[in-house]
C-alpha cells in the first residue's frame, strides 16, 4: 500500500507565508480527552499541533466513532474552516494533553482575501491535507468495516 505524504505546515506553507500566519495565532492548551470541534458544527477556529496528538473521528450510525487519523506536530487540525459553508466534517479529540496555535478562521480567510499570493499558498496546503484525509479516511473506513482480506485482495 503507498502511503501519502503527510503534510505539516513548515514542509507546505512557503517560508515566506508562514510569519504571516503565525503572527495571528495565539498559543493554546488543551487536556487530553477535550474534545476540539464535532461534526456537523461550525467551523470557526483550527489549530495546528505543537505538542501531543489529536485524533481525527468520524460518526457511524449504530457504532462509536470511527479514528480516521491521529495528528502530530506540525500538523493541521481542521479544514473545513476555508469551504463555505465552513462546517466540520469530521470531530476532533485531543488524544493526549496538547500545545497548539489556534487561529480565527474569519482573519485568516480575509487575509487570503486581501492578500492572493498568501491565500494561494493556504489554499495549496490546505487542499494537500484534505487530499491526505480523505486517503486515510477511506483507508481506515474499509480496515474497520471491509471483511479481512477482501480490502487486501485476498479474497
Amino acid at each position: 500500500m503507498i502511503t501519502a505524504r503527510r503534510p505539516s505546515m513548515l514542509q507546505a506553507l512557503p517560508a515566506e507565508h508562514r510569519p504571516q500566519l503565525m503572527g495571528i495565532g495565539r498559543e493554546v492548551s488543551v487536556p487530553q480527552g477535550t474534545r476540539l470541534f464535532e461534526e456537523g458544527t461550525r467551523a470557526d477556529l483550527f489549530w495546528i499541533v505543537r505538542t501531543g496528538t489529536v485524533e481525527l473521528d468520524m460518526r457511524v450510525p449504530g457504532r462509536r466513532p470511527a479514528v480516521i487519523d491521529t495528528l502530530r506536530p506540525g500538523e493541521l487540525v481542521g479544514w473545513s474552516w476555508l469551504f463555505a459553508p465552513h462546517i466540520w466534517q469530521l470531530g476532533a479529540e485531543a488524544a493526549t494533553p496538547v500545545r497548539l496555535h489556534e487561529f480565527d478562521a474569519a482573519t485568516v480567510r480575509a487575509l487570503c482575501r486581501e492578500e492572493p499570493a498568501f491565500g494561494g499558498a493556504v489554499a495549496q496546503w490546505v487542499g494537500d491535507v484534505l487530499a491526505h484525509r480523505l486517503h486515510s479516511a477511506r483507508q481506515r473506513l474499509l480496515d474497520l468495516y471491509t471483511p479481512y482480506g477482501v480490502a487486501a485482495g485476498l479474497v
